[in-house]
């Protein structure tokens, strides 16, 4: 067996889980399956949010040891699926290791949604969350209006390299100052409060908080605890972001 074509094999995947969302314990378990395959004595993977450590020796072989640099974090499902797939098709013997290894390069290749679709997923998802929280035809429009530039300015802002906790605090400061331009200089008659809670809930990290709770009932303390972390600073950003905004209009 290619042991170091293993090992990028298992690394690879673990990258595209953990940059799209997955859970620690999720990663280090797929990541230990894959080197595991190979019988080795030795077949150890440690993950932690920004990193992945992975190991595999044997009497016969040099010991392999790497480390993987993660930098981007984003919440992307359909490529979860898509590396778990392939990293079972591998574990069972569907696949060999040069054909996983070509399927994970190409998920790895394939483009993010398009630009347009998170225009319209942000901004419908905002506008309905109007809804939900009682807002009328006005709430669901100011509302939508808010999501849609917000997705914009995202998308431009990432393009640049922005951190997220940047974006995030801009997203909070228009949250507060749209519809408060809506209100007072062209006279749309929208519930502030309600456009404003609507605006910010695409941004409320959920996702972040679950993964955390869940790594730390598996066991994964660090991994737990800086997933949360990280949480609780994107809702901070988002908070200042608003309280700027009000501190400035009211």
């Amino acid at each position: 067996m290619n042991y170091k074509l293993l090992m990028n094999f298992a690394l690879e995947t673990g990258e595209i889980m953990l940059e799209n969302g997955a859970e620690t314990f999720r990663v280090e378990d797929t990541i230990s399956r894959i080197l595991k395959s190979s019988n080795c004595q030795t077949a150890e993977a440690f993950v932690t949010p920004t990193g992945i450590f992975a190991t595999l020796d044997h009497s016969d072989i040099d010991c392999l040891t790497y480390v993987r640099r993660i930098k981007k974090r984003t919440i992307n499902l359909s490529k979860i699926a898509g590396a778990n797939h392939i990293s079972r098709g591998f574990c069972n013997g569907d696949l060999s290791l040069e054909a996983a290894m070509y399927a994970i390069e190409q998920e790895k290749k394939q483009a993010d949604y398009p630009s347009y679709l998170r225009v319209i997923a942000t901004g419908l998802s905002t506008a309905f969350f109007a809804l939900v929280f009682g807002g009328n035809s006005i709430d669901f429009f100011a509302s939508l209006m808010v999501g849609v530039i917000f997705a914009i300015l995202e998308i431009i802002l990432l393009y640049t390299g922005t951190s997220k906790f940047f974006i995030d605090l801009t997203g909070g400061f228009l949250a507060g100052l749209i519809p408060y331009f809506l209100i007072h200089i062209i006279g749309y008659p929208c519930n502030y409060d309600l456009v404003v809670i609507s605006s910010i809930m695409p941004m409320v990290p959920g996702v972040a908080i679950t993964n955390g709770i869940r790594d730390s009932l598996h066991g994964e303390l660090i991994s737990g605890v800086a997933r949360i972390a990280d949480a609780f600073i994107i809702a901070i950003s988002i908070a200042v972001g608003v309280g700027f905004a009000l501190l400035i209009l009211i």
